[in-house]
Parts: C-alpha cells; sequence; structure tokens
C-alpha cells in the first residue's frame, strides 16, 4: 500500500512529536500514530487543524 500522507515527515520538519500532535487535537496517541504510519486517513476537517497546527499548507500533508 502507497503512503498517503507526509504527516510524519512533516512533524519531524517541523521539530513536533505525534504526541504533541494528538495533544492538541484532543485525539488518542495511537490515533495519530496511525496516521504518522499511514494505516490510517485522518478525515479532511482534521488534516485540516493539522495543518493550522503545523502552521503549513494541507499540500504539503499528502503525497502527490
Amino acid at each position: 500500500m502507497k503512503d498517503l500522507n507526509r504527516i510524519k515527515i512533516v512533524l519531524v520538519e517541523k521539530k513536533k512529536t505525534s504526541r504533541w500532535l494528538a495533544e492538541q487535537l484532543g485525539k488518542n496517541i495511537s490515533t495519530v500514530s496511525k496516521w504518522c504510519t499511514n494505516t490510517s486517513q485522518p478525515d479532511l476537517q482534521t488534516l485540516d487543524k493539522i495543518a493550522e497546527l503545523l502552521n503549513c499548507d494541507k499540500r504539503e500533508l499528502i503525497t502527490e
């Protein structure tokens, strides 16, 4: 299965952790971990919120 998102990569670039992201979103750390490993994907509203928290364009969070 091809990776659909780049959340883990952008977190590293922004020097943030998945635990930090989970706390900011009010989500369980295991949910965010699944996003980071591309086991599951966040919905579009959550993707918007992640982009806002990481101060990036949401297009940076998904692969081409």
